[in-house]
């Protein structure tokens, strides 16, 4: 829903995986316009050097940004509240990326004694990242598009909390209740949802079915079975059925 914490989390996230996605591009030759990032300045550790082939964040970020943002700030859309929200979430995205930058390093050496290290700049992977804006998403802080001194700033609703910073995701309305279905605001409920009853994640029973409880019941699948390598050359099944368990919320 536009507005509140889960779309600030998905607009910060998509424009982190655009940026890494050019990023990675431009180190692999994908595009024809961008190649490996340029040697750090820093020096490199005693028994290392700078080589190999580093990801291109600075034009993953430019790139990024062009794409995610320009009908956002162009005209009058970039004074809305909505608008705000958003450039600011998916700069703290592409943030993230970059802050995601670490030292990779390859070993080379005699029956690998990794005498001598080549090293470059790499970005961790977009699951790290995500799980980094997902810790963002559970501080995210709910604020107002106001006028402070020449322009409007988002500031906090709460005018007891600490000011926005440029690493804070924010939203402007509080998620509906996502348990129960509710038509106006597109929530279909957690209603007779697969869980699982042994995972303590938000696809385990006791966090899905918002504590409502669970129905257990048994399906039969279909699935091969018994495969072999007939020469030549396929493979030949045989399809087997069986009983799996299945749990649904209340």
């Amino acid at each position: 829903l536009a507005g509140t914490r889960e779309s600030a989390f998905v607009h910060a996230l998509a424009a982190a995986a655009v940026a890494h996605g050019i990023a990675r591009a431009c180190a692999s030759g994908e595009l024809p316009l961008c190649s490996c990032a340029s040697s750090p300045a820093e020096e490199p550790a005693p028994g290392s050097r700078w080589g190999g082939c580093a990801d291109n964040v600075r034009h993953g970020l430019q790139l990024g940004a062009a794409f995610a943002d320009s009908a956002l700030v162009s005209g009058k859309a970039g004074r809305r509240a909505s608008q705000a929200v958003r450039l600011h979430n998916s700069a703290v995205g592409r943030q993230v990326l970059s802050d995601s930058l670490e030292t990779k390093c390859k070993c080379h050496g005699v029956s690998g004694s990794c005498s001598v290290k080549t090293c470059w700049k790499g970005l961790r992977s977009l699951a790290d990242i995500a799980s980094d804006l997902k810790a963002k998403y559970l501080a995210a802080i709910k604020v107002t598009h106001r006028l402070l001194g020449p322009r409007k700033q988002l500031v906090p609703k709460d005018t007891a909390a600490r000011p926005v910073q440029e690493t804070d995701l924010v939203y402007l309305v509080s998620s509906p209740d996502y348990c129960t279905v509710n038509p106006q605001l597109g929530s279909l409920g957690t209603h007779d949802r697969q869980c699982n009853k042994t995972s303590a994640g938000s696809d385990g029973c006791d966090l899905l079915c918002c504590g409502r409880g669970y129905n257990t019941y048994t399906e039969e699948v279909l699935e091969r079975c018994h495969c072999k390598y007939r020469w030549c050359c396929y493979v030949a099944c045989r399809t087997c059925r069986r009983a799996v368990q299945r749990h649904v919320c209340k």
